[in-house]
């Protein structure tokens, strides 16, 4: 959604994060702020207000049937985010739960016997997604080395070709696995 938001109107994004701009207007005798009735905005004041408004449509657009009823009460685009992150994701201690479950089966990911190399790498890629979605990115060159960590003992010539031939560093997972399906 993010991706999809950012491409619509960058500003859309940081209403939907930060909570939406409300047009105010200095009060002269007394010493704050107060909102601005639709008659007092400017044009300036109309196109914030219109963005508010999209940013809600596109996400109110972007949910399931079944999600509108946990979102409907929801006053700012702000709002909505938080409520499907929260009925996503959980709270911060039920996505930190989250994490280190995933954590633990990336951490024991290793290849079956009867396991292809193309399945491994669709298993594998699985739980990286798990992780990502969930905030927690591994870099690169530790994803190519996992992979390789998990490879028993028949593929250990093929591993050791890999590792003299290839920059570790630069390869992806994906070239791994085209490496390992070739050789």
């Amino acid at each position: 959604m993010h991706d999809f938001i950012m491409a619509e109107d960058c500003e859309l994004w940081d209403i939907i994060c930060n909570g939406p701009y409300v047009p105010t207007r200095v009060m002269e005798e007394l010493p704050f702020s107060m909102a601005k009735t639709s008659k007092e905005y400017t044009d300036a004041d109309k196109k914030a207000v219109e963005k508010i408004f999209c940013a809600k449509k596109i996400i109110v657009c972007g949910i399931r049937l079944e999600e509108y009823n946990t979102i409907s009460a929801c006053d700012t685009a702000k709002e909505i985010r938080e409520a499907l992150q929260t009925a996503h994701e959980g709270t911060t201690q039920v996505k930190q739960s989250k994490i280190d479950m995933v954590t633990t089966e990336y951490e024991l990911f290793r290849m079956k016997d009867d396991e292809s190399i193309q399945y491994i790498h669709t298993r594998f890629i699985s739980i990286i997604n798990k992780l990502h979605s969930l905030g927690e990115t591994i870099p690169r060159n530790k994803l190519v080395r996992k992979i390789l960590n998990t490879l028993p003992s028949p593929w250990e010539s093929k591993v050791n070709a890999i590792t003299k031939s290839k920059d570790l560093q630069e390869l992806t997972t994906e070239e791994l696995i085209g490496n390992l399906k070739t050789s």
